[in-house]
């Protein structure tokens, strides 16, 4: 077999993009269809119930539980705040008055004559979701969100970390080559979405971090300091939940990586625009990559996403699930023929040597993707 289709990372100037914003619970949407909004317009909010405190008054008091409800000062469902007295007894031949006080604000929601227990329901917590990226209402889902359709350039990392924001994109260094530096950087770039070239060290992604850099989007990352920046290892390689200050994107993989040059040309004309970045990334079942939106009213460049091609001898190609993650090689053999795993099952397989000298690895044909150059 001379020829393979393999997926790749999406690349285009001129895409059509839908992004669900779903509150966790049911709640109130805020906009209505065909509104326009912005990343930080909020669509939707809710209330999540207050935490529960337990407050054991049989205990406390030294009481039956059967009595407890003789000694509250307030009725259940009374509003009482923190330190406020909400239960009291006496004992010692009434010579001595203990009283329970609120561990916090809430609400009295209940009280067991069984257990002798009071219940304090903490104020709910407001969650509210923000539009993300800059577009049109599509579509309201009544009482659980909307969905958001967003035209402009759409681009996809290899790997990412860090939550939703966005800012207006700044590219640094002189081509994709470069190394973004921290001479680069400085209290201008707060809140700006930083674009380097082939790699960030992770002393200069602290630097970008406190510079109140948004998010920084190159083409690698030392594995080695994922961990450092994490302060954990990753596992399973599901993300955008680490609060890290800022979103990091790797376009290409782990490593010196210099970013493709479509990428960089693409982010480089949009340089000054808003753009919306993720890093959530999600390499096994249901695959999910990190990306950056940038909604835009330019004509595109007519070139086609590239998210898809014929896969050879020669072609370059990235790794996307373990052992071999992210490492970046060229396919030097497409045998036709089925070979057994470790796992003993048996499937098409190619070749790849890694980059500089790294050697080469037996492949799932399934467990890479191509990309340009």
């Amino acid at each position: 077999m001379a020829h393979s289709y393999t997926p790749g990372l999406r690349v285009s100037d001129a895409a059509v993009v839908r992004r669900e914003r779903r509150l966790p619970l049911r709640g109130d949407v805020l906009v209505r269809s065909g509104d326009r909004v912005e990343p930080d317009t909020v669509v939707a909010r809710t209330e999540l119930p207050g935490n529960v405190q337990a407050l054991n008054l049989s205990g406390k008091l030294g009481l039956e539980p059967a009595r407890v409800a003789e000694a509250l000062l307030r009725p259940v469902g009374s509003r009482v705040a923190r330190g406020e007295s909400v239960a009291s007894a006496r004992s010692l031949f009434g010579l001595v008055r203990t009283v329970v006080e609120a561990p916090a604000d809430g609400v009295l929601e209940s009280v067991s004559t069984v257990t002798g227990q009071l219940l304090l329901r903490e104020p709910p917590m407001p969650v509210e979701i923000a539009a993300y990226v800059s577009g049109v209402v599509a579509e309201v889902l009544p009482a659980e969100g909307v969905v958001i359709e967003a035209r402009g350039a759409f681009l996809q990392g290899i790997f990412g970390v860090g939550g939703e924001t966005f800012g207006d994109i700044e590219v640094l260094g002189s081509g994709p080559d470069d190394e973004l530096r921290r001479e680069h950087l400085g209290p201008a770039l707060a809140g700006r979405v930083v674009v380097g070239g082939a790699y960030v060290s992770y002393e200069t992604l602290l630097a970008a971090r406190d510079a109140g850099v948004a998010a920084v989007v190159v083409g690698g990352f030392d594995d080695r300091d994922l961990r450092r920046l994490l302060g954990r290892d990753l596992g399973v390689a599901i993300t955008g939940g680490e609060d890290i200050g800022l979103t990091l994107v790797l376009t290409e993989g782990f490593g010196r990586i210099p970013m493709a040059r479509r990428t960089w040309g693409l982010l480089e004309r949009h340089h000054g625009r808003t753009a919306s970045v993720s890093g959530a990334t999600q390499i096994r079942a249901g695959v999910q990559r990190p990306e950056i939106l940038v909604p835009h009213d330019v004509p595109g460049d007519g070139a086609p996403d590239e998210d898809e091609g014929g896969l050879e001898v020669g072609s370059q190609v990235r790794v996307i699930r373990p052992p071999w993650f992210g490492r970046i090689g060229r396919v030097s053999e497409l045998p036709s023929e089925l070979r057994a795993l470790e796992t003993e099952a048996r499937v098409r397989v190619l070749v790849v040597e890694f980059a500089e000298g790294a050697g080469s690895a037996v492949v799932p044909r399934a467990n890479v993707e191509r990309i340009s150059g």
